[in-house]
């Protein structure tokens, strides 16, 4: 049984057209194939190693949703989780410097929805005090000596971080100093540039020993950091989304380039035991795994991401390094469709009128309707069809009681509301209506 709150925001996103943050499993189809394999590399994670697993799919075939479920069972299972959209000009893969702000922006947990990064640094101060109170030779009122204890802690726990990284642990030490001396907007400024937020004002750097803005080395090794204060904070781990990286084929040449090598890199390093705690998640179109703009530009990325999909996909391995995500048929869609309606029905005000008006052959008929629109595609039809299912039929059957679907309303694909993706699925007539990428 879901929250009435939980429930209620899902439902707005599907209202929306978006992929809801949470509460996914309710109307999740499919993921059962994944799910003991996506336990399995969890808990290996949890024990200090690495993981990676690729998502390859089509446009509607439930990447993000995918991506956003797996968040969620993750932090169920004490995770913390962040998703990152690469984008040319916000997020491109090679300014690691900008993927760890937006990491650090989107960083959750599950008492946290998102900007965890200091809720969880002063929960592993918390952890490091008690840890110190356990040894017995200090009490919690010797104040001074707890402090210079639990700095000479912590300087322990990151000292293979401060090797390579030692600003890292400096403003650590700077952010706590004014914590315990009641400065709060010092201790604020000195977490925003932990964050790497730029524009932190120089005086507050220079508190904290530290000068310039955060750079893309600087940015790999506060990662392998924030992992330390997750692990010592009692976090399993962290799983990072690296969402919609088939833009990098978009790109141009250099910096596609610099991406794709960013890239393993970055899988190199979790081979090599550099990010104990790391499950890394990259989402991308089959053309960006498989065509000559994508991984394929890069032989070394290419032969570690290599999987074999010539089989039936009854038979895919899902512990391999990538999964495919078959694309949704009407069976499917119905099938969400189902789940959402019993879901609505549970805060319905005539839960057993809803269900008889919207039943399972008229979801199967709006399916198949929406469907039609887009070119009897079903696999691009999740999103208008989860769409129109909540706003324009359950709201409608819930709000006034005479209304009936099946007379009072016809399915319609209005071209404002359509991606892209869906428009070229529903064909356009006009080309003023493509909708070009700049």
């Amino acid at each position: 049984m879901i929250g009435a709150q939980r429930r209620a925001a899902i439902l707005d996103a599907l209202r929306r057209g978006t992929v809801p943050r949470e509460g996914l499993g309710a109307f999740a189809v499919g993921m059962e194939r994944f799910e003991a394999a996506i336990d399995d590399d969890l808990a290996a994670v949890s024990g200090g190693r690495g993981g990676f697993k690729a998502v390859r799919g089509e446009y509607g075939s439930g990447k993000t949703f995918l991506a956003r479920w797996l968040q969620e069972r993750a932090r169920g299972r004490g995770f913390a989780t962040a998703e990152v959209q690469i984008s040319e000009t916000e997020t491109p893969l090679h300014r690691w410097e900008t993927v760890y702000r937006r990491l650090v922006e989107r960083l959750a947990t599950s008492d946290m929805p998102e900007g965890a990064l200091r809720p969880t640094v002063d929960a592993w101060f918390y952890t490091l005090e008690e840890d110190v109170l356990v040894e017995g030779r200090l009490g919690p009122s010797d104040t001074d000596a707890l402090a210079k204890a639990t700095e000479a802690l912590m300087e322990r726990r990151l000292a293979s971080i401060a090797r390579t990284a030692p600003a890292f642990s400096a403003v650590l030490r700077a952010y706590r100093r004014a914590l315990l001396a009641g400065d709060l907007a010092l201790a604020e400024g000195l977490i925003a540039w932990l964050a790497g937020q730029p524009n932190v004002a120089a005086a507050m750097k220079r508190a904290g020993g530290v000068k310039g803005e955060l750079d893309a080395f600087g940015a790999m090794h506060f990662l392998a950091g924030l992992l330390t204060i997750l692990r010592d904070s009692g976090k399993a781990g962290l799983v990072l989304v690296l969402d919609e990286a088939e833009t990098l084929q978009r790109m141009r040449a250099d910096t596609r380039e610099k991406g794709l090598n960013a890239l393993r890199q970055l899988l190199d390093e979790l081979d090599a035991g550099r990010y104990p705690g790391l499950y890394l998640v990259l989402t991308g179109t089959t053309a960006f795994f498989e065509g000559p703009q994508g991984i394929q530009r890069l032989s070394p990325l290419a032969q570690r991401l290599h999987t074999e999909f010539a089989t039936d996909e009854r038979f895919d391995n899902p512990r391999a390094p990538q999964i495919r995500l078959r694309g949704f048929d009407l069976d499917a869609l119905a099938t969400v469709g189902r789940k959402v309606r019993d879901l609505y029905a549970e805060q319905a005000g005539d839960p057993s009128r809803l269900l008889s008006v919207v039943d399972n052959t008229y979801i199967a008929d709006l399916a198949k309707g929406v469907s039609g629109r887009l070119g009897g595609r079903a696999g691009v039809a999740p999103r208008l069809f989860l769409r129109k299912l909540v706003a324009d039929v359950l709201d409608r059957v819930d709000q006034f009681s005479d209304f009936d679907p099946r007379r009072h309303y016809a399915p319609t694909v209005d071209d404002r509301e359509m991606t892209q993706v869906e428009r070229a699925a529903a064909g356009v007539n006009d080309v003023d209506d493509i909708e070009l990428d700049a």
